[in-house]
């Protein structure tokens, strides 16, 4: 059922938000803290561009480009709403990493970010970002394997 993918997406973005508002509230911009040593650090930072800060500055382009993007992926859930499960969910991180994101562009004029990995020169990033990662590497999945999976049971 296409709402239960929909619904996923509405944890997903929730979660994303909830933790950027803990992390604001408890971390001083630019400031970190360790979680793991020497793997996991929480840092706040405030990102007006996309990974390693591209686009820097760019709220007007960011936002048409959403706005495509999750018209987009509506469509194509719609579209696939008998699909296997690894497609629908692959669209429903996508929707949630593209929709977290920008709340906080339109609402901050950037984005949140507090994950950073200490072991490896690797931007900071955010709840949202990880969706984003997640839902693609579900659709390279599916497109890898998508002969053999619409062999199997498909999502209801």
């Amino acid at each position: 059922m296409i709402v239960l993918y929909f619904i996923l997406s509405l944890l997903l973005v929730g979660l994303d938000q909830w933790v950027k508002l803990e992390i604001v509230s408890a971390i001083p911009l630019g400031e970190s803290h360790v979680v793991v040593p020497n793997l996991l650090s929480l840092t706040y930072l405030q990102n007006t561009g996309a990974a390693w800060s591209i686009f820097e500055g760019k709220i007007g382009f960011f936002a048409i480009i959403t706005v495509v993007a999750v018209a987009a992926i509506l469509f194509l859930m719609m579209k696939n709403r008998q699909g296997h499960f690894l497609l629908l969910v692959g669209f429903s991180f996508i929707l949630a990493g593209a929709i977290g994101n920008f709340i906080d562009r339109v609402r901050l004029g950037y984005v949140v970010d507090m994950f950073q990995l200490d072991f490896i020169q690797f931007p900071i990033f955010n709840v949202a970002d990880m969706s984003l990662c997640f839902g693609v590497l579900c659709l390279f999945i599916y497109t890898i394997f998508e002969e053999r999976l619409k062999g199997s049971k498909h999502a209801k």
